[in-house]
């Protein structure tokens, strides 16, 4: 595992097309924009796990708000990475 510190407004390029920018930072909070490929799935590790019992309780997977969010999400802040 690498760890890195950032400040606001730096950022992290991982690969050829994937940038992570922390935007902001308040008190233990920090605000990241993530800037992908739209077929690259990203979410959030709780839902990741949520959706991993589902399908492993056989259960039907329902991440479609999950997936809209992550895609908007990771594609609305291009402009801020550039």
């Amino acid at each position: 595992m690498l760890v890195l510190t950032r400040k606001p407004g730096e950022a992290i390029h991982i690969g050829d097309d994937i940038y992570i920018k922390v935007s902001e930072i308040s008190g233990n909070r920090v605000k990241l924009c993530i800037d992908a490929p739209k077929i690259m799935r990203i979410l959030r590790a709780e839902v990741a796990e949520q959706i991993e019992q589902q399908q492993t309780n056989g259960a039907p997977v329902r991440d479609e708000k999950f997936r809209r969010r992550s895609q908007t999400d990771s594609h609305s802040n291009m402009s801020a990475l550039a």
